[in-house]
């Protein structure tokens, strides 16, 4: 698979300067999981999960989760783990039949290692078109148990699966806490490390145990509470580049506002895309926008999401510009020597502090690619909502 597969070789000549790259499930785990982008979460119960996933796909998506948790009713697990069974199922008789339509990589969203040993053994050798678990709630106590059953069944099927652990429970919201339960969780982290693929972070469940809920106007960093958290998670977990966390659930759908738009009216313009500015403004795609502008500033890369209008809108924005592109080149090229240079776009290199910046964007562009500027960028947006029009014209893309 590969991001905005849909463009045309014409359209992905023009807006690249360097063209995303090709991601298979057996990709290096670091790059599948920056691969993941905007995950869009599907509950069990949903009637055709498989059909779900290849639309999604078609409109972009490049991972989705099936959920068994908390997007289904305590009465209905049963019948949904035979429907996500079912449908895994669908999904290989698909691949055997040799259809050509892209899927995404599949995760599903589990309550309990038995769960995770039940849901392998009844899919048999559709397990192949499962890429791994979501792991809600980890603790340091819940979560090594969830690995050992993944490890465990990988090992027996011979199918290579990654567990991705969701943090979002109140030791970890709670400040007089919060450093014990992170040690904690790195160390059975770091003991299951080749089958811990990203850690995600659970914006709503975190901000629930404050009774707090932002709204469409304000971002999961604004929420102080949940800033700090998210902050400490980060800080634990990502130093070195050693793995990558992905952002909170964008909860919101159209709805009432009541501050001003957060989108440049200039990009828009310049392009004639003044009526795509105020179809995003319309859809609160302009506050998600904003939103995956702060994960990225803070190390947060990919996003949950619960609509296919967001897909294509995180994955735009985790693509690399050019003037990120060039200036980590040009860090890479000198590093070893040390020193200080003008990059070309105005900005000062520190060889040494910005390699490891310098290394993270030329892993995001093998990706994501590098646009080839801000038009581009803008006529990426375009693309996408257009693609997901295209989609939706021949059947309905799922919401959650």
């Amino acid at each position: 698979m590969r991001h905005f597969a849909y463009l045309t070789d014409d359209e992905r000549g023009r807006l690249f300067a360097v063209p995303p790259g090709d991601i298979t499930a057996g990709s290096p785990r670091a790059m599948l999981a920056l691969a993941l982008g905007a995950t869009l979460y599907s509950p069990g119960t949903r009637p055709a999960l498989d059909a779900d996933a290849v639309r999604s796909a078609a409109a972009g998506a490049t991972s989705t989760v099936w959920c068994l948790e908390d997007a289904i009713p305590h009465a209905a697990v049963g019948e949904a783990e035979a429907n996500v069974v079912a449908a895994l199922q669908r999904l290989d008789h698909r691949v055997a039949e040799g259809d050509p339509a892209p899927l995404p990589l599949v995760f599903v969203r589990v309550r309990t290692p038995d769960q995770i040993r039940s849901i392998s053994l009844a899919a048999g050798p559709a397990l192949a078109r499962l890429t791994g678990f979501s792991l809600p709630k980890a603790t340091a106590g819940s979560l090594g148990p969830m690995l050992e059953a993944i490890a465990e069944v990988g090992e027996a099927s011979g199918v290579p699966l990654y567990g991705m652990p969701i943090l979002e429970t109140p030791d970890l919201a709670w400040r007089e806490t919060r450093t014990a339960a992170l040690g904690a969780l790195a160390e059975v982290v770091a003991a299951h490390r080749e089958i811990v693929l990203c850690l995600r972070v659970g914006g709503t469940d975190l901000s629930g145990l404050f009774g707090l809920r932002r709204d469409r106007d304000t971002t999961i960093w604004d929420v102080a509470v949940v800033r700090d958290c998210l902050a400490d998670v980060v800080n634990r977990f990502t130093r070195g580049g050693e793995h990558v966390v992905t952002g909170a659930v964008w909860e919101h759908i159209p709805g009432p506002r009541l501050f001003k738009p957060q989108l440049r009216q200039s990009p828009f313009t310049e392009q004639h895309e003044g009526r795509l500015r105020q179809r995003m403004i319309a859809g609160d795609l302009d506050g998600l926008i904003r939103e995956v502008s702060l994960d990225k500033a803070n190390g947060v890369l990919g996003k949950t999401v619960i609509h296919p209008a967001h897909v294509s809108v995180v994955n735009a924005l985790l693509t690399v510009s050019r003037s990120e592109y060039d200036d980590a080149l040009e860090i890479l090229t000198a590093r070893g020597r040390g020193g200080v240079t003008v990059s070309g776009h105005g900005r000062m290199n520190e060889i040494g502090p910005h390699a490891l910046w310098a290394e993270l964007i030329s892993r995001r562009a093998a990706v994501y690619g590098v646009v080839a500027d801000e038009a581009a960028l803008v006529e990426l947006l375009s693309a996408g909502q257009r693609r997901l029009a295209e989609v939706l014209a021949g059947g309905e893309v799922r919401r959650a």
